[in-house]
C-alpha cells in the first residue's frame, strides 16, 4: 500500500517580503517626517537678563541648510521696533543673530526661520526680558531714520515665517493620512493573500490525502 506524505502550508518568501516592504512604507516616511527643532537660545525663551547681548545665537538639534533667504530672524523691542544688527551667520547648527549695543529694557520678541536638514522650512518665536537697558537709545535712536525704517521692513517678513509652518502641517498631515490609508490597505490585501494560499493549501492536502483510499 502506497501512502502519500501530508504537506502543510507554507507562506512563501514572497509575502513575507511583502509584509517588511508595507512595513517600511508606513513607518519610513513618519520617521523622516520630523524637523529639527530648536534645542537652546542665548538669551533663553522666557528669561530675564540685565542688558541686551550684543547678539542671539540658536542652537538647533541638526546642520541646517544654508542658502539665500533660508534663515530669518527677527529681533524686536516693546515698541515693535529691531534690534537686529545686520544679516544672521549659520554655523552648522548654530544661528547667531547681531544685536544692537544700546536697547530699552522691556520686553523682546524673537521670530525665526530656517531651513531643516531634511529641506523643509520650520519657524517659532519666544520672548524674553531685558531688565536694565541703557538710558542712550531713547535720545539716540529717535533722531536716526533708518534705525526706525528697517524694523517696518523686517517686521513683514515674520508672517511669512509663522505662515510657512500652519502650510506645511497642512501638508504633512495630508501625507500621514494618505501612508496611514495606502499601508493598511496593503495589509488588508497581503491578509486576504494569506488566508487564500492557506485554504488552497489544505484543499490541495485533503485531495492528496485522499486518493490512496480511491486507489484501494
Amino acid at each position: 500500500m502506497q501512502t502519500t506524505a501530508r504537506r502543510f502550508p507554507v507562506v512563501p518568501v514572497a509575502l513575507a517580503a511583502t509584509l517588511l516592504a508595507a512595513f517600511l512604507v508606513l513607518f519610513s516616511p513618519l520617521a523622516a517626517s520630523a524637523h529639527d527643532a530648536l534645542v537652546s537660545s542665548s538669551p533663553e525663551a522666557d528669561s530675564t537678563v540685565d542688558t541686551l547681548p550684543s547678539e542671539l545665537t540658536l542652537t538647533f538639534s541638526a546642520k541646517l541648510i544654508t542658502g539665500d533667504g533660508a534663515t530669518e530672524v527677527v529681533v524686536t523691542d516693546a515698541d515693535g521696533n529691531s534690534v537686529t544688527d545686520g544679516e544672521p551667520t549659520v554655523d552648522g547648527a548654530i544661528v547667531t543673530q547681531p544685536l544692537q549695543a544700546a536697547a530699552a529694557a522691556g520686553e523682546y520678541h524673537v521670530i525665526w526661520k530656517v531651513v531643516s536638514s531634511d529641506g523643509h522650512p520650520t519657524s517659532e518665536e519666544f520672548f524674553f526680558t531685558v531688565s536694565t537697558g541703557t538710558a542712550s537709545t531713547p535720545t539716540a535712536t529717535p533722531t536716526t531714520a533708518p534705525a526706525t525704517t528697517t524694523p517696518s521692513s523686517e517686521p513683514t517678513t515674520a508672517p511669512d515665517a509663522t505662515t510657512a509652518p500652519a502650510a506645511e502641517a497642512d501638508s504633512s498631515s495630508g501625507a500621514s493620512a494618505w501612508i496611514w490609508a495606502l499601508s493598511i490597505g496593503g495589509i488588508a490585501v497581503i491578509a486576504a493573500l494569506i488566508v487564500w494560499y492557506t485554504v488552497r493549501a489544505r484543499r490541495n492536502g485533503s485531495t492528496t490525502d485522499s486518493d490512496p483510499s480511491s486507489e484501494r
